[in-house]
């Protein structure tokens, strides 16, 4: 028997690149005999593809945009022939109000599908608790104007975000522009084919020149703010350091700093500071990981940081529309630069280059 799912989808022209707030009107489309029973989730996300995941059809279920024969539905009911469906489009929130200007942003790269930008030290991604103002979200919104309209399916404003920085770390950063590019780009991140690598100043000399970390990590069993390899409930993280260069202790009593480089090949939260930490050599400047000597700066000898010393380097993806090959490389900011200009290392293009091209 033949059914006809009617669902609100973008089929209009984008107003401006990024924007999918265009008109919407429902589609018909022929369900074969196959179809009766399927789960709802599954059968929406089917047909929303590529532009939606199947947890996006998710919360657009949970937040009650999809009613079936005019009420609400949960994501594992089945259909069945002779359903009536309908997707109302999430509506757009209200624009967050900072009470400043929004903050200026490093753009490196920027087409119809996808920003990428070199995030400054101490800017928060998004609004959150106690960091209401200056974020990447108000700086991109400010800039790009359209990407208001990529509100979640639930209503959440995370315009475009498809992965996170913390707050005081620096480097490159990639926000989607369409929904295409939000689901293409999210997936890639969850099936780890995305390359990462990021630059550590870290504590102390690292002896070996190579090692993987593999420690799973989880919220912390006492202090719930942190993260740490001692988790009652963990997951699997696995690091990859290699060391750059070694600055020795200037003077007796201090322990002297290493530069290192770290490829994730997972993506937990604080996971390489965790990481860093868990081998003895924490960032310079984390306050969180760092342990008591660091509280407020650290002082070795070897430098100061007034933030950890985290940067992220380079970001390899396919692009989302035509698969190419695309790696952005963000240049250390003014404390690396001056950190590693101190010890006689340049951050030109040619140790950037040597720094992203080692095996």
């Amino acid at each position: 028997m033949e059914k006809v799912l009617e669902y609100f989808k973008d089929h209009g022209p984008m107003t401006a690149p990024g924007s999918h707030a265009a008109e919407l009107r429902a589609l018909p489309v022929q369900v074969v005999a196959a179809h009766p029973g399927m789960r709802l989730d599954v059968f929406i996300s089917a047909r929303l593809a590529p532009e939606y995941s199947r947890s996006q059809v998710a919360r657009m279920i949970k937040a009650g945009l999809v009613t079936v024969n005019g009420a609400p539905a949960r994501a594992a009911s089945a259909v069945r022939a002779g359903d009536a469906i309908a997707i109302a489009p999430p509506a757009v929130p209200e624009p967050h109000q900072s009470t400043g200007a929004a903050p200026a942003i490093d753009v490196l790269f920027a087409d119809d599908e996808l920003i990428v930008v070199n995030k400054a030290a101490g800017m928060t991604v998004h609004p959150a608790p106690g960091h209401p103002d200056a974020t990447l979200v108000d700086a991109l919104l400010a800039r790009f104007p359209e990407l208001a309209t990529m509100a979640e399916p639930d209503g959440v404003l995370r315009p475009g975000i498809v992965h996170r920085l913390d707050k005081d770390t620096s480097g490159v950063i990639v926000i989607a522009r369409t929904p295409f590019a939000r689901t293409a780009l999210s997936r890639q991140f969850k099936e780890r084919t995305v390359h990462k690598l990021y630059l550590a100043i870290v504590r102390g000399i690292v002896a070996k020149d190579r090692q993987t970390i593999a420690r799973p990590i989880g919220r912390h069993p006492v202090e719930r703010k942190r993260m740490s390899v001692a988790s009652h409930n963990p997951r699997d993280a696995t690091s990859h350091v290699c060391v750059l260069a070694r600055f020795e202790p200037a003077a007796r009593g201090e322990s002297g700093a290493s530069l290192v480089r770290v490829r994730p090949e997972t993506g937990r939260t604080h996971q390489i500071r965790v990481h860093l930490a868990s081998i003895g050599h924490p960032c310079l400047g984390d306050a969180v990981y760092g342990g008591a000597a660091k509280r407020g700066g650290v002082q070795t000898g070897a430098g100061s940081f007034a933030r950890h010393a985290l940067h992220a380097l380079a970001l390899g993806i396919a692009h989302p529309r035509t698969g190419a090959a695309l790696e952005f490389v963000a240049p250390p900011p003014a404390d690396f630069a001056a950190f590693l200009a101190g010890h006689g290392i340049e951050c030109g293009p040619e140790n950037l280059r040597r720094w992203t091209e080692i095996a």
